[in-house]
């Protein structure tokens, strides 16, 4: 394994460390190449590449978890004192070979890497001590992996605030080598300027709102492949909203006066006390679900 080449030690989200990335994938990107992001997509990720659209904007959540990566970071050496090196910060780094795979860690130590997280919730977050984390998150500590030769990430998470956990990843050679690919697939589309498929992510949405910012006042007919799966899905999601109704209807009044509806073991939903005088209502309570533990899930 050849060793990693240091690129630079950059401010998170600065011009320069966006500079750094604009050619490669990062780690924080590869999860949207192969579509498992929560906050990009294949369509919004490709879009920034081009420069067709702004970096993502810092938000308070991006803000207070750069905040406290230090933090977390000295807690988990604070665990570890006499046992593990000390994780370190180390800048921005790339692959020997494929100068387009970024890697640019929280933290590492002997033989090891590590990433500090903070949540809001533990959905997706399973047993302490154990590989489960959200698939975003271990995609990332792949990746990092792969750039470095190594075997071993560490994870430290803080959850809602007070909630602190250790996970690990180790190296998973097919999801790296499944990972490569689609990077490379994905690079030769932005070369080709093959644009990706609009898709139904959030960020796909928001991309498009900001490359039509400006609104004139024309007619445009609208052809009938795009209006009208459009109309069909105004139909279902109208049909939906009702089913639903009704169906929260027929659970809240099977339940009488009990507080939590329970299925198979699982809690599905809870009344909960109106304010003022309204009366109870229902809240669903989905089981929370690891997402898949595995790259080839996408």
């Amino acid at each position: 394994m050849t060793a990693p080449v240091f690129v630079g030690d950059f401010e998170p989200g600065s011009s320069e460390w966006h500079a750094a990335r604009a050619h490669g994938i990062g780690g924080s990107e590869i999860a949207a190449v192969l579509g498992l992001s929560p906050w990009e997509s294949r369509f919004s990720l490709w879009h920034r590449k081009k420069g067709l659209v702004a970096p993502v904007a810092q938000n308070d959540v991006m803000y207070w978890g750069t905040r406290l990566e230090e933090v977390i970071r000295e807690e988990f050496n604070l665990r570890h004192a006499g046992e593990l090196s000390p994780a370190v910060t180390v800048g921005t780094w790339r692959h020997a070979a494929r100068p387009w795979q970024i890697a640019n860690p929280d933290g590492k130590l002997d033989g090891a890497l590590y990433e500090g997280k903070t949540a809001y919730n533990d959905d997706g977050w399973g047993e302490e001590g154990t590989e489960e984390i959200p698939v975003y998150y271990r995609t990332q500590c792949l990746w990092y992996l792969d750039v470095f030769g190594l075997n071993l990430c560490h994870v430290a998470v803080l959850i809602s605030g007070s909630d602190y956990r250790e996970y690990y990843v180790e190296r998973a050679n097919d999801e790296m080598a499944l990972m490569r690919e689609r990077a490379a697939e994905f690079l030769d589309t932005l070369r080709e300027n093959q644009r990706p498929n609009i898709d139904e992510h959030d960020a796909t949405y928001a991309v498009v709102r900001e490359l039509h910012p400006d609104i004139d006042d024309v007619k445009f007919d609208v052809p009938g492949y795009i209006a009208v799966p459009y109309l069909d899905a105004l139909d279902a999601h109208k049909a939906a909203v009702a089913e639903k109704q009704r169906a929260t209807t027929e659970v809240l009044d099977a339940m009488g006066t009990a507080r939590r509806a329970m299925f198979d073991g699982e809690q599905i939903a809870m009344r909960v006390a109106g304010r003022g005088d309204n009366p109870p209502s229902l809240r669903a309570t989905p089981s929370k679900k690891t997402p898949g533990l595995k790259v080839s899930a996408a």
